[in-house]
């Protein structure tokens, strides 16, 4: 009883499909049993009992995808009235979405402000990919000394070999400020004794002619790269970063040659460091490089034409200077040695 009031619903839903294959059973049955058994004329009895059962199978089965198609009719109506019709404006719908997600995507990478590099081997990779291919180079800081070293050789060295222009613009300290290249030299040795890539330990003397060294590898590369636009700035405070901006990344750099951040080209962080590179140059006291055809440099400078250099351009050397000091600035200048090497 408890099988039968399973099955009861069962078949009353699916009466005609479970009445064609009772049928379908019967006439197998029919089909393999003796034509004995139905009389004289078992043969043609059983002949039509099985023609009239299929008969019946058949218009059961008729019958059963009738009632399907009539089932199915309203709900092929409602898709096709209903869900086709919006089909369209759905897919706006979805292309707004993703328009949307690829914004959020934009404005999510503007606001992850920089990257961290933490060992020398990504720091200097890094810069090598910002000289890849730039167009300019913006650079903020102490003294200049990798910028004299790597830096500004490679860049110039790149643009003459694609014969493109190459627009550059330093901000350091002002060696003829010795206050400022004093607080700088007492800043160096406080983070350490020791002797940097140069070999050489962090004085007053020192910074100021780093400084100057600088002021003279600018002129000189000047002369020699026609498509250089090339400014030098002198500021009277200094700063514990040093920004290097190319046309792809900004890096930003402190006394920890393990340690720097980075920012691409197009982010919040670095159109504002462009920003704030430009102001800051634009309240330094330049040196006027429109100078430089006034005052030749030789391949390698001579004490007369360093010593004429600074003076035709305001920035004159220490009285205190001798020939060795100007010789040692001419070498800073033209073959100066990584730092951090």
């Amino acid at each position: 009883m408890a099988a039968l009031k399973r099955t009861a619903p069962w078949a009353a839903r699916n009466a005609d499909g479970a009445i064609a294959l009772t049928l379908a059973i019967v006439v197998g049955v029919l089909g393999i049993m003796p034509d004995e058994i139905f009389g004289p004329q078992g043969d043609e009895i059983q002949r039509q009992l099985v023609t009239a059962a299929t008969l019946v199978i058949l218009a059961l089965v008729a019958t059963a995808l009738l009632r399907d198609r009539a089932r199915q009719a309203p709900v092929e109506k409602t898709i096709t009235s209903g869900v086709l019709a919006e089909l369209p404006l759905r897919l706006a719908r979805l292309e707004e979405i993703e328009t949307l997600a690829h914004s959020t995507r934009r404005a999510l990478d503007s606001l992850q402000l920089v990257r961290v590099l933490g060992s020398r081997q990504e720091i200097a990779q890094s810069h090598a990919e910002a000289r890849r291919d730039t167009t300019r180079w913006s650079f903020k800081g102490g003294t200049g000394t990798y910028l004299r070293a790597v830096t500004l050789p490679a860049c110039v060295a790149a643009a003459r070999k694609d014969k493109r222009h190459l627009r550059v613009s330093v901000e350091i300290i002002d060696p003829t400020n010795v206050e400022v290249c004093e607080t700088y030299a007492h800043y160096r040795r406080s983070l350490s004794d020791a002797p940097d890539g140069t070999g050489e330990t962090w004085t007053t003397d020192r910074a100021r002619k780093e400084s100057y060294a600088t002021i003279l590898a600018a002129f000189w590369h000047r002369q020699r790269y026609g498509l250089l636009d090339i400014e030098v700035g002198l500021s009277s405070t200094m700063t514990t970063f040093r920004w290097d901006l190319s046309s792809s990344r900004l890096i930003m750099t402190v006394e920890d040659p393990n340690m720097a951040m980075t920012a691409l080209a197009d982010t919040f962080y670095y159109e504002n460091c462009d920003t704030e590179l430009r102001l800051s140059l634009e309240q330094a006291r330049r040196v006027p490089l429109e100078m430089y055809k006034k005052v030749p440099l030789g391949d390698e400078p001579t004490i007369e034409e360093v010593q004429e250099l600074f003076e035709r351009i305001g920035v004159p050397l220490p009285r205190s200077y001798n020939g060795r000091d100007v010789v040692d600035i001419a070498r800073k200048a033209l073959r100066a040695l990584d730092p951090y090497s």
